[in-house]
């Protein structure tokens, strides 16, 4: 089950997920398209064409924690202490 966290940058805030997603185990590639990420959109589509749709069930344990640490190299940080809080158990932050 994810955790839902709050990342933000300047005056935006980005939802973050940590944990296993259900939507990508689902619904596959289109979440990361929902989410504006061609470039896992198209590697999970590649991936489901070559394992006929079960590369889904991997995805579905990564995609969420990738999604997060790339927003959190690209300048968001924690919105609040619940969030620091969660990244730091999960090791994603010091």
């Amino acid at each position: 089950v994810a955790t839902t966290i709050s990342l933000k940058k300047d005056n935006l805030i980005k939802k973050g997920l940590v944990g296993f997603s259900w939507t990508t185990f689902f619904f596959g590639f289109f979440v990361p398209i929902i989410r504006g990420d061609a470039r896992w959109a198209i590697v999970m589509v590649v991936a489901a064409l070559f394992t006929f749709g079960l590369s889904n069930i991997v995805f579905a344990f990564i995609y969420n924690k990738q999604y997060t640490t790339r927003l959190l190299e690209s300048g968001y940080e924690p919105a609040d202490e619940y969030s620091r809080g969660i990244l730091r158990s999960r090791g994603m932050i010091a």
